[in-house]
């Protein structure tokens, strides 16, 4: 399999922030930029993998600024780095008031998704290289934030046997 730059999976996508996607503050509800975020990040490691994908994992969603009714919220992601089957996806979002025209990030996290054969089972993804200097500095720690990953997954799966499913 043939590896590709980063930018060959960049995918950008703008939205209103609209009344029913904002709370009691006129802010946009957490949740839904952590939609928005999952939905780009699966087209960008589509893009990539030229394959269907499923959201393995997602790094802490760091929320910068607030983003408020009214304005758009444009968010950009790339594939930064590919293991077996699992792509790292960084999404930047920016929020912009069209009338003025600032524009200030707002969130920034890091996704990692799984490409899936005809059978919905976890298939093989190309390599990634990066090209820009932003690239090359997000690909540089990639590995390390993999390795993290795999210990918070642990982890999580430790604390998972411990309380089990059963309703207290």
């Amino acid at each position: 399999m043939k590896s590709k730059p980063c930018a060959a999976s960049l995918t950008v996508k703008t939205a209103f922030v609209l009344p029913p996607d904002t709370n009691s503050y006129g802010t946009l509800f957490g949740g839904k930029l952590m939609a928005h975020i999952d939905e780009i990040a699966a087209i960008a490691a589509t893009r990539h993998a030229q394959r269907h994908v499923v959201t393995a994992s997602t790094d802490s969603v760091d929320f910068l600024h607030p983003v408020k009714d009214g304005d758009t919220i444009c968010l950009e992601a790339f594939v930064t780095w590919t293991h077996q089957t699992s792509m790292e996806v960084f999404v930047k979002a920016i929020t912009e008031n069209v009338v003025n025209q600032t524009r200030t990030v707002c969130a920034t996290a890091y996704m990692t998704m799984v490409a899936l054969d005809e059978n919905h089972k976890p298939t093989t993804v190309p390599g990634v290289y990066p090209e820009s200097e932003e690239e090359k500095y997000l690909h540089q720690d990639a590995a390390q934030r993999a390795e993290q990953r795999r210990e918070r997954r642990k982890r999580s799966k430790e604390v998972a046997r411990k309380f089990g499913s059963a309703f207290p």
